[in-house]
């Protein structure tokens, strides 16, 4: 290939990924304008304070009703219980799979956590019916298993994947000279593990769990078919909740166009993307703080 039709090659696929570029970037805009535009609208109608802080959520009511703080404490409830059981099990597993299983055992178990995630959210909601919901009701004296608990196991299972494979990474991508270093002032691998190769994988680690938190408040059909859907202020884990997004793929569906229920379920869902936001950012700035601790 002479250099004129390399060049010209080089030219097209510039100009191609540079237009598939800029029309991810055009559709991403599309749909933040367009969920900004439906909440505006209304927020014309309901008060925000109203929308924020009001404790009934009731749209075919005789008097509607907007209040999203039982889904937004919903919603964190189900969320928190699910990452103090992915974390612990996340972490311990990829610590596991980088610092201790044999070659063969990871070849085995890294690909057994990674099809986790090929597993559809419909057949895990599926399991929580039958198996998980039914668990917890007889362990608890409940007279259902379809409450926040069950959320959080299933949602724990389905982030598991994520924080597995990206804290295993951050482990394994720790340099060896740092392990070298603590065994050569007498410490063992769990000591090493403990207090050098976890630490310095903390950005890594930190980032896994935050993709975690992000996927667990993202998931609709899990929460939809387990946590029993009431959309009252929750007590704890014991008892039915609603998530935002359960409320979303329940409503959407039914609601008139146009309606304050129709701009109502846009604005619950500009929350929701705060709330991933704001996840986000928290991530980001503790793994910058790690990683500028480390660099000091």
């Amino acid at each position: 290939m002479n250099t004129r039709v390399r060049e010209r090659y080089d030219a097209v696929f510039k100009l191609l990924f540079k237009t598939t570029g800029m029309l991810v970037i055009a559709v991403l805009g599309g749909i933040f304008l367009m969920l900004v535009w439906n909440t505006v609208a209304f927020f014309i109608k309901v008060s925000p304070v109203d929308f924020i802080t009001g404790t009934q959520w009731n749209p075919s009511g005789s008097q509607a009703s907007y209040g999203i703080l039982p889904l937004v404490v919903s919603t964190t409830l189900v969320t928190i219980g699910a990452m103090l059981i992915a974390i612990p099990l996340g972490i311990g597993t990829a610590a596991f799979i980088s610092e201790y299983a044999g070659k063969r055992l990871k070849n085995f178990l890294k690909p057994a956590v990674e099809m986790l995630a090929a597993i559809p959210s419909v057949a895990i909601g599926f399991l929580g019916i039958v198996v998980v919901g039914p668990g917890i009701a007889a362990l608890t004296g409940q007279p259902n298993g379809l409450n926040a608990l069950n959320g959080a196991v299933l949602l724990a299972v389905m982030a598991l994947p994520t924080i597995v494979t990206i804290a295993e990474d951050a482990i394994n991508a720790v340099p060896a000279s740092y392990r070298e270093a603590s065994y050569g002032v007498g410490a063992n691998r769990w000591q090493t593990l403990v207090f050098v190769t976890i630490p310095a994988a903390a950005p890594g680690i930190i980032a896994a769990i935050m993709l975690g938190v992000g996927r667990a408040i993202g998931e609709t059909m899990t929460v939809l078919m387990a946590t029993g859907n009431v959309s009252a202020f929750p007590k704890g884990f014991f008892h039915s909740v609603r998530t935002i997004t359960a409320t979303i793929a329940i409503e959407m569906g039914e609601v008139p166009y146009q309606t304050t229920h129709y701009f109502a379920l846009f604005a619950i869902a500009a929350v929701l993307f705060l709330m991933t936001l704001a996840a986000n950012l928290a991530g980001e700035y503790f793994v910058n703080r790690f990683r500028k601790y480390h660099a000091a």
